[in-house]
């Protein structure tokens, strides 16, 4: 664990991530990330939570119809 310091950027706060961070992250500048709110406090990933609640729902969908998308394609 590591402590960061909160500085000034232009009108807002930022901190900036230690290389090693951003290695175990495999991110870069210039690349999103995402701050959501964990059971235990909060979370800072690259991938978007919301592409992976689309994905649960095609893969639900692809799985109830998976018959017809079968016959689809012969």
């Amino acid at each position: 664990m590591s402590a960061l310091k909160l500085i000034q950027i232009g009108n807002s706060v930022g901190v900036i991530l230690p290389k090693d961070v951003l290695a175990r992250l495999k991110v870069a500048r210039g690349d999103t990330l995402f701050l959501t709110e964990a059971t235990n406090g909060l979370t800072l990933t690259p991938y978007d939570p919301e592409l992976d609640e689309q994905l649960k729902a095609g893969r639900e969908f692809m799985r109830e119809y998976r018959d017809t998308f079968h016959q689809l394609a012969k």
